[in-house]
């Protein structure tokens, strides 16, 4: 055999060595994620429901702690400026508390619309429909019995790089007035850099209006007796839509520049938030939906406390985000580091489309046809600033 040949088997085999090597360090990779998602019970509904509770962990030591109820995010640690891990999102301390209506909705999956409605009504392709009226005359967050209140099946991805949970579930056409039978299917995934992926997909077989976020309450501070008045808080948007006496957008489109809205340069939470300003007054603080700059995955928001050098960026594909200062915690349950949730112990920044869309065509829409699929994807991503 000539000694080009002989060269040629023995770079082939080498090939195939390094080939076989690769997808075998590949498994171990996938099977590496598998092993950082641990299941265990959380508890049982009024109804005998049992509920499992999944954590997932990532190479840093990060958790996140999520139930198929409601899609709940229970628990999620990040590092402080001394490398210590601890829970930064608000939530009850007794599984029970979830199952009763989770009235503040904490950590829950929001669907099929996530904010408000006016009236509880809208109309699509000319025909009129009534949903759960659960906010005074309005619709919220997709009604009483929402998404945040149903059971989604749970199935930790295989193949993943990182710890990933797919959750699925299929809401019957006509459920809380909604039109066409929507499935949707969300993936958490906790990644090396200490960041919570989450990406959204529905389909529906009629024409219906679809808006989902996840509504987790942060305090980066660890200590959920303490008030987010101290946090640092920027907004990549230069206009946000003022509301009417019921918090329904009233279709203006208001610059902030010159406001207690303006959060285009960081800026304590409570620098302005008890300002003589009329939106604030109807808010009890903030709780409006900022527009958002640029198209996109793209960077739209960062939080920093000064006191534990935590930082939580916001990324998203999304136009809007509500920014809600916790200015109905009402301090009626216990937090998960003792004493009270009170007002505003904790903050939310939603990425959405706009509230009440469907009845505003000036808003991006909303509607969801049938052949068409929704999606979209938000990044909470924590670093330390020191």
């Amino acid at each position: 055999m000539k000694k080009t040949s002989i060269n040629l088997l023995i770079l082939f085999a080498v090939l195939c060595i390094f080939g076989c090597n690769q997808k075998e360090n590949q498994s171990k990779t996938y099977s590496k994620s598998m092993e950082n998602i641990q299941v265990s019970d959380y508890g049982v509904t009024s109804k005998g429901d049992s509920i499992k509770k999944y954590t997932l962990t990532n190479k840093n030591g990060m958790k996140v702690e999520v139930i198929n109820f409601g899609g709940i995010i229970t628990s999620l640690t990040a590092p402080d400026k001394n490398g210590k891990y601890e829970d930064v999102v608000l939530g009850f301390t007794r599984p029970e508390d979830y199952f009763g209506g989770n009235p503040y909705y904490f950590g829950a999956l929001i669907g099929r619309y996530g904010n408000r409605i006016a009236n509880a009504k809208f109309t699509l392709e000319g025909k009129a429909f009534s949903i759960d009226k659960n906010d005074g005359p309005n619709s919220l967050h997709g009604g009483k019995e929402g998404f945040h209140t149903k059971f989604w099946n749970i199935e930790p991805v295989k193949d993943a790089k990182f710890p990933t949970l797919k959750l699925t579930y299929t809401s019957a056409d006509g459920e809380e007035g909604f039109p066409g039978k929507l499935t949707t299917t969300v993936l958490y995934t906790l990644t090396d850099d200490n960041a919570l992926e989450i990406s959204y997909e529905a389909e529906t077989d009629k024409p219906t209006i679809v808006n989902l976020t996840q509504h987790s309450y942060f305090n980066l501070s660890g200590n959920f007796t303490k008030e987010i008045t101290d946090h640092e808080l920027q907004i990549n948007g230069d206009k946000f839509l003022p509301v009417n006496e019921t918090l329904i957008p009233t279709g203006e489109q208001k610059v902030v520049n010159g406001t207690p809205f303006d959060f285009t340069v960081s800026k304590p939470i409570g620098k302005d938030i008890n300002a003589d300003d009329d939106q604030l007054k109807k808010g009890k603080g903030y709780d409006h939906n900022w527009i958002l700059n640029g198209n996109g995955l793209r960077s739209i928001a960062k939080v920093y406390h000064p006191e534990s050098g935590r930082v939580m960026e916001v990324l998203t594909d999304e136009p809007g985000v509500q920014f809600y200062s916790g200015n109905f915690l009402d301090g009626k349950y216990e937090t998960k580091t003792g004493g009270k949730n009170g007002i505003r112990t904790g903050f939310c920044l939603e990425t959405q489309h706009f509230p009440d869309s469907p009845n505003q065509p000036s808003f991006p829409s909303t509607e969801l046809k049938p052949g068409q699929k929704y999606q979209s994807k938000t990044i909470y991503k924590f670093s330390v600033k020191k």
